[in-house]
This record gives C-alpha cells, structure tokens and sequence, in this order.
C-alpha cells in the first residue's frame, strides 16, 4: 500500500471511530507469520505468538486461525488463548514470580509449562512427580537485547535459572522425577544479532544433554522490527539456515531430532499497528515548539518507559514544510513522545499517526489522569471492525464500590 493511499485510509479511520485510534492490520500479521515459516523451512520449527504483545480477543482468533500457536505470561492469558479457540497443546504457558496455585492452574488446565524458579520446581515435582511434562527456563548469562530494560537473559534478569545451577536442578528432577520434556531461554527484545541466538543455542544444546527425554529448545525471541527508514530488522531468513545447520549436526551427533520453538510477539504485531492521535495545541515557548496531542502514556508508554523510538508523520497535512517539534501529552506528567521531531507543519486539530503502535501500546494503556482507554478496529480484508469500544465515563467507576 503506497504512503498516500494509507494516510488517507487512517484519516478516514480518524473521521468514523474518532481518535485516539488504535488501528492493526490484519494482513500485515500474516505477512509476518509467513515470513517466519519460510525462514525455517525444512526445520522442526514452531512458533508461539507472546501474546503479552496485544491480547485483543480478535487478534487472538486470527492469529489462531493462522495456525500459530500461542505463549502465555499470566493464567488470564491462558484463559483467553482457550476462549479464542487454541488448544492446550498449541498453549505455552511461561510465567514468572508467580503463586503456585497459577502454576497447578496451568496444569489443570492441561497447558505447556515453562518453570523457571528451582522453589517451583521442587513445589511441582513433590507433588506430581514426573506425571506432568514440563520445560525449564534457563538464564543462559547473555547480554542480549536493544538496552537493558528489555535484556532478559542477563546475570542480574529476574528471569530463568542460572545455567551455573544446573546441579541444584538435577538433584531435584533426580529426587522428585520430573518429566524435563523442553528446555527454554530468552535473551530480550530487539536482537539486531542473529549469533546471540547461536550462542544460546550452543548453551542450550549443552544444557539438553542433562535431559534424556527432552523434545524441544525454546530460543525465545526477541526478533527486532525496523523504527524508521534507515533502520535494521533482524535476518531471519539467515537465522534460519544458522538454525536448520546447527540442529541437523546435533541429530547427526546425538540421534535425537527435536524441535525448535520461537515465541514472536512483536515481531507480529509491531508494523501492523498504528496510533492516531490530534494535536490539540502548538505551544511555542522560548526553547521549544511543542505538539501537544489528545493521548499520552496513558495510552502509548514505550518511548517514556523503553526510550523506544516510533515514526510519526502528519497525516492531515502530509506535503507541509518540514518543521522541528516535541510531540507531547495532555497527561500531568512528562510524558514526551519525541524529542526534536522533524514533522510535515502541524496544525492545531491535524491527525498524526504514531507507526509500530501494534505491540505493547494498547496493551499496556490505562486510565491514568482518569483518562479514556482508546478504540481498536482491525483492518481485515479491506474492511475496518471496530474490535474494542472507546471507554465512556462509567467505566471509569465500573468495579468501584461507593460506600459513603
């Protein structure tokens, strides 16, 4: 689709739904997803949307209907992935710092599940033996990641068990008799380098050999999506043949032929989402022109928690002089969204549109300021559903009970 023809679209989308607007094409997921299973071709390979990303119930289905499978972080999460119609083989359920009861509620619910914590693990065997499979999260001690607030895999992450702890987990799967059938790490988000997953898959393999009965590594993800023009994304085409090498050498070596599972979330769902907003004022100060615009990070936290970066562009007034601005919120706090920002002249009441708004926006919006929650439609087959209502004033007060 040309610029021209999808500016028009959102503006129209801006017009019918009002803003702010989240906005997910459909298309542009399964162009993503495809894109993994070719790269992986002639590989055990399966792919685990991290649904954590965007959990809207219709993108669950269609993702579903993709034939996906589906990665889980909370038993809530599950309980939607079951509701949008995966069964409990295609969920894989990865909490972590959780109570025991949610992992016994994946258990029951007859889930894939990851553990990550030696307590948790002593907890599950005492009490089921090796009649459920599970798989382990390891911290394979790999700085990996765009910065450290989204590198997972590190010596100081909250995440997985130390690889140097391997002799503490063999003498409780040896105690207890836990099924070890999968063993599992992941690094962080934004791996610009296809070899911080060789390196891990090297740590990995060494690690299954303390597991006669394992079927698969998880490698994660963390597959990186370009931000603006000039910007890299991650060679999964090149991962793959990498992959497909490295893993016909190990069944050359060891007779054993396991798979290889991928939780992509992001990478899904980043480009195929965009966020409109309007620009309310234009605010010129003795330093700065500010954009200040109808939405703030109560609705798009990433560039104020992340310093993650997203290509704006004015969809009103496309062909306007380039102009320097901060794009700002309405929130009672410093919520920028960019610094220094060339933009085509904005006015006051023109739309902008926020790209790589699929992940990790709406999903982790809120009513901070006693702010609205904004719309979702999805574009599918050149059609716009409007997949989640605006918030109206109730629901600020839904689940509030007033006692005075």
């Amino acid at each position: 689709m040309s610029q021209n023809l999808l500016h028009t679209q959102l503006v129209e989308l801006a017009n019918r739904f009002g803003t702010p607007l989240y906005v997910y094409h459909a298309e542009k997921i399964k162009e993503q997803f495809e894109s993994l299973q070719d790269a992986f071709t002639g590989t055990k390979a399966r792919f685990f949307y991290a649904c954590k990303a965007l959990t809207n119930i219709n993108v669950l289905k269609y993702v579903q209907s993709l034939g996906a499978n589906i990665d889980c972080v909370s038993i809530n999460e599950v309980k939607l992935a079951l509701k949008a119609g995966f069964t409990p083989d295609r969920i894989l359920f990865t909490p972590n710092c959780v109570d025991f009861s949610e992992i016994e509620a994946g258990k029951d619910l007859g889930v894939n599940l990851n553990i990550d914590n030696i307590s948790i693990l002593e907890q599950f065997g005492a009490k089921y033996g090796g009649s459920y499979p599970i798989c382990i999260r390891f911290n394979p001690h790999i700085m990996g990641g765009g910065n450290y607030k989204i590198s997972t895999g590190h010596i100081d992450s909250k995440f997985g068990i130390s690889i140097h702890q391997m002799r503490h987990i063999e003498r409780v799967v040896k105690t207890t008799g836990l099924n070890v059938r999968g063993v599992h790490m992941h690094t962080g988000s934004d791996i610009k380098d296809i070899n911080v997953f060789i390196s891990g898959l090297e740590i990995m393999f060494e690690v299954a050999t303390h597991f006669p009965d394992i079927e698969f590594i998880d490698l994660g993800s963390g597959f990186k999506v370009p931000y603006h023009e000039d910007d890299v994304r991650t060679d999964v085409k090149a991962l793959g043949a990498k992959v497909k090498h490295a893993f016909d050498a190990y069944a050359k070596e060891t007779g054993k032929e396991l798979e290889v599972w991928f939780e992509p979330g992001k990478f899904l769902v980043s480009e195929a989402g965009y966020f409109i907003v309007k620009a309310n004022v234009i605010k010129q100060t003795t330093a700065t022109v500010f954009v200040g615009v109808n939405s703030g990070f109560n609705h798009l936290i990433r560039p104020m928690f992340y310093e993650a970066y997203h290509r704006i562009e004015n969809i009103s007034n496309p062909f306007g002089n380039p102009r320097i601005y901060t794009v700002v919120g309405h929130i009672c706090e410093t919520d920028t969204f960019a610094w220094d920002r060339t933009l085509a002249e904005v006015r006051e009441g023109d739309l902008l549109v926020f790209y790589n708004a699929g992940a990790y926006g709406f999903e982790m919006s809120s009513n901070f300021n006693s702010r609205l929650k904004p719309a979702e439609v999805l574009l599918k087959d050149g059609e716009a559903h409007l997949i989640r209502r605006r918030d109206e004033f109730e629901d600020l007060l839904r689940n509030q009970i007033e006692v005075l």
